[in-house]
């Protein structure tokens, strides 16, 4: 029969775990995270072993306001838990995609792109317990825009890297699904032909798989553009 814990011994358990999840919560982040926080998520871009943990932060900034709209600067940042605080490893914009920075319109008090960005997931996609970030991403101006999955890696040094990103027409979203041959990306979004307008796509709800194998990224069907 499995021993109970005593008392005393299970309140030590409780408070060592609830004292680690409160230090947690009150690091610093070296620079500080741009703008107020939409989002956030934890992802191993270098494994669960080393004991390194990374944060991903999605965060936007007022640019201005007309008309009842308003503009945001949107920001992704990505942090690594270093010497007790949670400094910068990769920003964008800044550091690359898949944000642009927003400008100001020439005599009008509207700003673009007008941006939008949300965490598809975490999952392993290139190697067993090492971890990607996929997010999402759109940028538009006077028309549907363009639409972009990004996934990141860890790279040399502590850095982080773009491992690939994939670009659409209008939209363009992602998932992570889990199965037996490990963890790929399911792309969904409208497919246009070469040459279709923007108004109608060949194929408005089109599904693709996204996997890393041999040392590449492979899509199928190939409905998106892989960069």
């Amino acid at each position: 029969m499995r021993k109970s814990l005593a008392p005393s011994a299970l309140a030590l358990i409780v408070a060592c775990f609830a004292g680690s999840a409160f230090a947690d919560t009150n690091l610093q982040f070296v620079p500080p995270v741009p703008g107020n926080v939409v989002d956030s998520k934890v992802v191993y871009l270098t494994g669960d072993g080393d004991r390194v943990s990374w944060k991903a932060v999605i965060s936007k900034k007022l640019r201005g306001s007309s008309n009842g709209i308003d503009f945001y600067q949107w920001y992704l940042s990505i942090y690594a838990l270093r010497r007790g605080a949670y400094r910068l490893r990769y920003q964008s914009p800044g550091n690359g995609g898949p944000l642009s920075a927003v400008t100001r319109a020439p005599g009008a008090a509207t700003w673009f792109p007008m941006q939008d960005i949300d965490f598809s997931g975490v999952g392993s996609l290139m190697q067993p317990s090492v971890q990607n970030l996929v997010v999402q991403s759109n940028e538009a101006a006077a028309d549907c825009g363009g639409a972009t999955v990004t996934v990141f890696a860890g790279g040399p040094g502590g850095s982080v890297v773009q491992a690939v990103k994939i670009t659409n027409f209008c939209d363009l979203g992602a998932t992570i699904q889990h199965t037996t041959e490990g963890d790929v990306v399911r792309l969904y979004g409208p497919y246009y032909a070469p040459n279709a307008p923007l108004c109608c796509p060949t194929k408005p709800e089109a599904t693709a798989t996204l996997r890393y194998s041999g040392g590449k990224w492979i899509e199928s069907p190939t409905y998106f553009k892989i960069e």
